[in-house]
């Protein structure tokens, strides 16, 4: 694993009100992330910063330190509402995370304090909090996301270098299961050209089933300006035969063509219909109100 360095910082809030998701709070205890994923919407943020989007975002992480204190003290003061998300700007179970525990601290205030949570991560570190997890699930809505775009692990190795594989992932989805936490798989993102062929969507759709996912829902690639100059400078330097097609692709902004999008979602639905993951969750257990679908690349 290349080599990051982590900085401790301190945090004013710990709750960042959000519009136009299907979520009403998100939770970052950390600020960067070390999966290296060359497709992270994240990286706008550092840009948007004046911060190096590239090498600094995977590698000098910003831990903030003080965040489940913070996070405990907005919980228990004056009534907030809605729903939170957990991991909407780093992976919250990075490398980082096993030294400093601040998301499992953070579940902790969580459990005093419920709120509907969703998780999302490519790590199966999560499993070490599924006690916390199915303590808080017994009280609110509890959702955890694995993010697997493909289970190809020679494409996931090139796009996502220092992320966990996804047969790891896929582990960490089947134990969460186990321990009756509700956990299913975004397939996320979609790239075109790399993973959005049947074959491809239909293996990660089969993995998902086959390790007991409750829900499945698709994410297609989302280019932010500084994002899509990242990405397609890596499509030229490992897949340059994609480079012209990509641009074509996305020549209208940050979503692609709609065409094309209208076409992953039919290919995506005659899916999830052959493997049985309908709008109604399956084997996920009834325990509060049902929570929202998490929406990364709205």
């Amino acid at each position: 694993m290349a080599f990051a360095s982590y900085t401790p910082i301190t945090c004013k809030t710990a709750m960042t009100r959000v519009q136009g998701m299907p979520f009403d709070w998100s939770l970052n205890p950390y600020r960067g992330c070390t999966a290296g994923c060359t497709y992270c919407y994240a990286r706008e943020y550092h840009a948007k910063m004046r911060r190096d989007l590239g090498r600094g975002f995977d590698s000098q992480i910003e831990v903030k330190l003080n965040f489940a204190e913070v996070l405990r003290a907005e919980l228990s003061g004056p009534k907030r509402s809605g729903s939170i998300a957990l991991g909407t700007a780093t992976d919250p179970y990075q490398a980082a995370e096993g030294r400093y525990r601040l998301t499992r601290k953070s579940l902790e205030a969580l459990v005093e304090h419920p709120m509907p949570l969703s998780i999302v991560t490519k790590s199966a570190m999560i499993v070490r909090d599924a006690d916390l997890l199915a303590r808080l699930a017994a009280r609110t809505s509890v959702r955890v996301y694995f993010s697997i775009g493909s289970v190809d692990p020679d494409l996931a190795r090139r796009v996502e270098p220092l992320a966990p594989p996804p047969a790891k992932r896929l582990e960490g989805l089947r134990r969460l299961r186990q321990a009756g936490v509700s956990a299913g798989v975004l397939v996320a993102p979609i790239l075109p050209g790399l993973s959005d062929s049947e074959e491809s969507l239909e293996a990660v759709i089969l993995a998902a089933a086959a390790n007991d996912a409750c829900f499945l829902h698709p994410r297609l690639l989302k280019l932010d300006p500084h994002v899509k100059d990242y990405y397609f400078a890596f499509l030229l330097a490992e897949f340059p035969a994609l480079l012209e097609s990509q641009r074509a692709l996305y020549t209208r902004g940050q979503h692609a063509d709609p065409r094309y999008a209208a076409d992953i979602d039919r290919r995506i639905e005659r899916l999830k219909l052959r493997y049985r993951f309908g709008d109604d969750p399956r084997g996920e257990p009834e325990r509060g109100p049902e929570q929202m679908r998490l929406s990364l690349a709205s």
